[in-house]
């Protein structure tokens, strides 16, 4: 943990770390995961009324994100089961929905609530390669990456005494950093960035997910090559803000997908 970071907890008398139960990193953690995912499924909630969600009784795309999303959980699950942490998955109640938008961009916030844009299965092109990214955003909320930020930002831009309130997770601080962690439907602050470790424990338990649920992890190969080609010059899809795909990261996916490809199991 950052010393600047630790000074400021150690001085708020806070008990401030824990280790994932996935990863094994230990974690910056302030928030009750509880209460974090009782503000996100409000968000959630607001977010698909305030925008055009696409019915899976009457689109294909739709159908293919809820297909997607479900055979990941499952698979999600039974990782779990297998390592003895079923306990880290209580309060998901899995949701995914596909929404009319031109943006490239995808996300899950903590538990479970996914959304998909139309704008992102142009460049994903098939169920492989959607389950990569989906696969991605679901290990950023598996790793609760979300709380690990919020209170990085807590610690670094609030203050000590102002940190004593939004830890309650009741405050207008609070749910202000929440926006900014998570930039959903929201004008509050820029998108807190996710850190290089970050990104890469979400790549790595990413593309374990996708080949636990059947599709083959290679796609995320190309999948990152579209994304480069797609913000060629212009402003990059939306996707990219968080998530960047340069030339080492493609390099790093391709370190990964020995271990990968060992849980791979195409379905039949």
């Amino acid at each position: 943990m950052h010393k600047a970071i630790m000074a400021a907890v150690v001085a708020t008398g806070i008990t401030s770390c824990s280790q994932n139960a996935i990863t094994g990193r230990s974690q910056l953690s302030l928030y009750n995961e509880t209460d974090i995912q009782s503000m996100a499924a409000q968000q959630y909630t607001q977010f698909l009324t305030e925008n055009k969600v696409v019915s899976t009784s009457a689109n294909k795309d739709a159908e293919m994100v809820r297909r997607v999303g479900t055979r990941l959980t499952n698979a999600i699950n039974q990782y779990y089961t297998q390592k003895g942490l079923t306990q880290e998955l209580e309060g998901y109640k899995w949701e995914y929905n596909l929404v009319d938008s031109k943006e490239v961009n995808a996300w899950c916030m903590p538990g479970g609530k996914i959304v998909v844009y139309t704008g992102l299965l142009p460049i994903s092109q098939n169920e492989a390669a959607l389950a990569v990214v989906l696969g991605h955003e679901i290990a950023h909320a598996l790793a609760h990456h979300g709380n690990e930020r919020m209170s990085q930002q807590a610690v670094a831009g609030i203050g000590q005494q102002a940190l004593q309130v939004a830890i309650a997770n009741k405050s207008a601080a609070a749910q202000n950093i929440f926006m900014s962690a998570y930039g959903i439907g929201s004008n509050v602050g820029a998108l807190l960035p996710f850190s290089r470790k970050q990104e890469l424990e979400a790549d790595h338990y990413g593309l374990i997910f996708a080949a636990m649920a059947g599709y083959n992890p290679q796609e995320a190969i190309p999948l990152w090559e579209r994304m480069k080609a797609a913000s060629g010059g212009a402003a990059p899809p939306q996707i990219l803000s968080t998530h960047p795909a340069e030339d080492t990261r493609i390099e790093k996916l391709k370190e990964l997908m020995p271990e990968a490809m060992q849980y791979y199991k195409p379905v039949k």
